[in-house]
């Protein structure tokens, strides 16, 4: 029964996956979520993590204050890497969190002959709360036993946070605070399939024509989402992770091809002197950036002529205008987001609106590779 619970709760965030319902944005460029799907946004998670904060420091009796650091933790846990409620309480705190390399390792092992484990990154603010209390004395005693506590305490505890915050009780439940975490790394642009490996769950229709990335390569990739995450700043649009299948090298400069998530194949020209530095080599994992002034259109079904090594078909997600720019938003068949700066001369000769199919073009020499 508790098995088949956990399915359904898993089966909200599985739809909220689905290459269908991501591609289906609206004007505002906002994901389309079920009406069943009880969620919080990132600023009312904040407010819920602030709420936990100051419900720690009210108390002034160190047994108390022990008891709710632990249960804070636990909602930190969940809030960051949205693990299932089970997962996080199952946890060994001096075993499953590397505070060296700021990440928690998750396994489910039920009804499995072997763990299936996953490495997810936490921010280093999380790791530095985690540290403290690993090395705090008060709290030596329950190191090895840190996040078990009984799962209705914890809950009575989450639900009184959240209505404290002027939330729904249901709104405090660990699976709510998980599924608030995938729709928040799915609006920050996170491809789908990362965040399905991330949160432990298997769709066979999304991975069947990717590629398998270990636990190294998803290290770097939610790596990537947190240095922006802490930023706030920078988009992940026109971003494409992947591996490298093929270098060319030549007397000055080199082809370097790669495949991503999805299947796409991108080819880029480097100097020999990068190639050298970014220690490059066939099966390195490696991000691609494209700024969204060197991305072209073109509107229509078919395939159109060009000298631009990389194209890709997509839909027409979003346009902003602007007065003298106008940017378009073009989502790839599996969720990947690419962004286009044109001109309102070209706005006006291309003619594109939302919901139009188009291609998207660029250059092998348009492609910023990164490896960290």
């Amino acid at each position: 029964m508790k098995k088949n619970s956990e399915k359904k709760k898993d089966s909200l965030i599985s739809d909220l996956l689905s290459t269908r319902r991501l591609t289906r944005l609206n004007p505002a460029g906002i994901l389309t979520i079920p009406e069943n799907a009880k969620c919080l946004d990132t600023e009312q998670l904040d407010k819920f993590e602030n709420s936990f904060r100051q419900w720690v420091d009210r108390t002034i009796r160190s047994d108390v204050r022990i008891s709710r650091k632990r249960i804070f933790l636990i909602f930190m846990l969940i809030r960051y890497t949205g693990a299932r409620f089970n997962e996080i309480l199952s946890l060994n705190a001096l075993k499953d969190i590397d505070v060296k390399n700021n990440l928690v390792r998750i396994g489910q092992t039920e009804g499995k002959d072997k763990p299936e484990l996953r490495d997810v990154q936490i921010p280093l603010d999380l790791t530095n709360e985690i540290n403290k209390v690993l090395n705090d004395p008060e709290f030596s005693e329950f190191l090895s036993s840190l996040f078990k506590i009984d799962p209705g305490h914890v809950r009575r505890k989450f639900y009184e946070r959240a209505q404290e915050c002027g939330f729904l009780k249901e709104y405090g439940n660990p699976n709510a605070i998980r599924r608030s975490r995938a729709i928040e790394l799915l609006r920050s642009n996170m491809p789908p399939v990362v965040v399905q490996k991330l949160f432990g769950l298997s769709t066979p229709g999304l991975t069947a024509s990717l590629l398998k990335f270990s636990n190294e390569d998803m290290r770097q990739i939610t790596q990537y989402y947190a240095d922006k995450e802490s930023r706030r700043k920078t988009s992940a649009r026109n971003t494409f992770f992947g591996k490298i299948t093929r270098i060319r090298k030549g007397d000055i400069q080199t082809e370097v091809e790669m495949i991503a998530l999805g299947g796409y194949s991108l080819f880029t020209v480097i100097t020999n002197e990068s190639l050298r530095r970014l220690q490059l080599k066939p099966n390195s994992f490696i991000v691609a950036e494209i700024k969204a002034p060197w991305v072209i259109l073109s509107k229509g079904d078919a395939e159109p002529e060009s000298s631009a090594e990389n194209r890709f078909k997509g839909t027409v997600s979003m346009v902003i205008r602007g007065k003298i720019t106008t940017e378009y938003i073009v989502s790839l068949p599996d969720g990947t987001e690419l962004c286009s700066l044109v001109t309102e001369e070209s706005r006006k000769r291309l003619g594109l609106k939302e919901g139009d199919t188009a291609w998207v073009l660029f250059n092998s020499f348009s492609i910023i590779l990164n490896v960290d």
